[in-house]
């Protein structure tokens, strides 16, 4: 599966305000939602919390995936948000994330939710990839990078 059959330019945002952990999953589903998907975020988040409290999804340099399966949806969707300040998310290395890429999954999507979540940290792994999606000034600019990324990372 490509990315740009389960991510879309509406699902981007470049400017995330939350300070905390918890701010930064509502900020994320509330993008979604605005970009589209009928969900309940109350719901939602709390499947993104629960995931959260097995171990947390920052999994350093910068970096965030939170992930979960819910039963509101029929295909795998991906957002990305980014906050320029930083956030506190319990990484593993400590330090604040900047990126953060979101994976909802249907609850019977057990094989293709972790071929994403494996795609994505393997695009992550490459610290010019990083650098340049913190660096991007539009949404077009970012929706760009990461669909180009997968296109390199498969090579």
């Amino acid at each position: 599966m490509q990315l740009n059959q389960i991510f879309k330019m509406e699902f981007i945002n470049p400017h995330l305000s939350a300070r905390s952990k918890d701010g930064a999953l509502e900020e994320m589903i509330h993008t979604v939602i605005i970009g589209g998907l009928k969900l309940n975020s109350s719901s939602i988040i709390d499947i993104l919390k629960q995931r959260e409290s097995l171990g947390s999804t920052g999994i350093g340099d910068g970096v965030a995936i939170p992930h979960g399966k819910i039963s509101d949806i029929h295909d795998i969707v991906m957002a990305f948000g980014r906050s320029e300040d930083g956030i506190a998310f319990d990484s593993l290395d400590g330090k604040p994330v900047h990126l953060f890429f979101m994976v909802l999954a249907p609850e019977n999507s057990a094989g293709q939710h972790l071929k994403i979540l494996a795609k994505i940290s393997k695009m992550l792994k490459d610290e010019s990839f990083r650098k340049k999606l913190l660096e991007a000034s539009s949404r077009d600019d970012l929706y760009r990078i990461i669909i180009e990324q997968e296109n390199i990372s498969i090579i």
